[in-house]
């Protein structure tokens, strides 16, 4: 894993075609995004083919709840850096919400994220995840971008 307190950001360097991030990056590590296959990306728009690490299981060898809400904000994530006028600072997520419908379980399953709204430096963006054509997980989440504006004022 590498350390991102000198700014940069090696797991946006150089990224292959059809891969969402490189290795490096401490959520997308864990769950493996570095072999990921992009399927689509458009304006707002993000589908990812996945795979569960066995890293991520639980002992019924699903998906454990606890590691959901991972792939739902990076998928909200790198959904929200392909938006019209994408943000241009550190985003950060002021809410979530997740419904789990169905388990996910050990083979290969998609996530879409979909910007479905955007006002000032937030976005509601859609998440959804589906197994064998089966929604099994549906997230929310509201993120706001947290670039710093300079102040035409008096310092």
């Amino acid at each position: 894993m590498t350390n991102s307190s000198d700014g940069r950001r090696p797991w946006t360097e150089d990224v292959p075609e059809g891969r969402l991030i490189n290795r490096g990056h401490p959520a997308g590590d864990l769950l493996e995004a570095y072999d990921w296959t992009v399927l689509h990306r458009g304006v707002g728009e993000l589908l990812v083919e996945c795979h569960l690490p066995d890293s991520c299981l639980n002992p019924k060898g699903q998906l454990f709840g606890g590691f959901t809400g991972a792939y739902v904000d990076l998928v909200a994530l790198y959904t929200s850096r392909s938006d019209t006028d994408p943000p241009t600072g550190f985003q950060s997520t002021v809410n979530m919400r997740v419904d789990y419908f169905e388990p996910i379980s050990v083979g290969v399953f998609n996530i879409e994220g979909r910007v479905l709204h955007r006002r000032g430096k937030n976005r509601l963006i859609s998440v959804q995840f589906r197994q064998h054509e089966t929604t099994a997980v549906y997230g929310l989440v509201t993120m706001r971008d947290t670039a710093e504006v300079k102040s035409a004022g008096l310092a």
